[in-house]
């Protein structure tokens, strides 16, 4: 591993975890030697990172040099801590890491007095009953979304009943209790929302339906918001 390549990998681990940080803790997770933490943190200091501490008594990062502060309102930080609580409690595993990953990087950005809003915020989420975590790899569902590639997967309805979809990806909504993923099905040639924890397997498709995504989404949209009720999944 290249040494910039090193200074960054600790950097993500100074922003990741909960100060002050031992230096072991820091080792173990960019896999070198104490003495390569030491001299690596004394060069991101000479770089410009405010990091405090010294060794046995752990690191806090206080100011990110590589990253311009941010200023926010109270109620926006309010609001945006609120919601990336809420996808780290609803979201599924990969989303939920990048929530916490991206509290963690706000806090680093924003003016120490909103810091510590942050670190000590009014508003909470908390679920007693989380949704049912997903089988498949979430991450590439939305990487097809986003691409525009048609998905098939094996998927068993609430009566149990066992099919194979072929679906054009439009968007994953979280309704009550569980993760929906809003589609336009190949076998039904409607619009159709599945359960993503009915979700067996998944495989992304070469075929592509680009750029028909955004427009067959509003027109989903518009029929849930025309019938005034959210769609069943199938």
């Amino acid at each position: 591993m290249s040494r910039t390549a090193r200074l960054f990998q600790l950097m993500q681990a100074l922003r990741s975890q909960a100060p002050p940080i031992l230096a072991e803790n820091l080792a173990q997770e960019t896999g070198v030697s104490l003495r390569t933490i030491y001299r690596d943190i004394d060069s991101l200091r000479g770089l410009g990172a405010v990091i405090d501490g010294e060794a046995g008594f752990g690191y806090t990062l206080q100011e990110d040099a590589h990253l311009p502060p941010l200023g926010f309102e109270a109620d926006e930080l309010e609001a945006l801590v609120l919601g990336l609580k809420e996808v780290a409690q609803i979201g599924d595993p990969a989303l939920a890491d990048a929530a916490r990953a991206a509290l963690v990087k706000i806090r680093a950005r924003v003016p120490a007095g909103q810091a510590r809003r942050i670190e000590h915020a009014v508003l909470d989420a908390r679920r007693f009953k989380r949704p049912v975590a997903p089988v498949i790899d979430v991450a590439a569902l939305r990487r097809a979304a986003w691409d525009e590639n048609l998905v098939r997967f094996d998927y068993a309805d609430a009566e149990g009943r066992a099919s194979i979809r072929s679906v054009k990806p439009l968007g994953i909504v979280f309704m009550t209790d569980a993760h929906v993923l809003l589609a336009w099905c190949e076998l039904r040639q409607d619009f159709r929302a599945f359960r993503l924890d009915r979700m067996k397997t998944l495989d992304v498709l070469a075929e592509s339906f680009r750029p028909n995504r955004v427009p067959l989404l509003r027109e989903h949209l518009a029929l849930i918001r025309g019938s005034y009720k959210s769609p069943n999944p199938s």
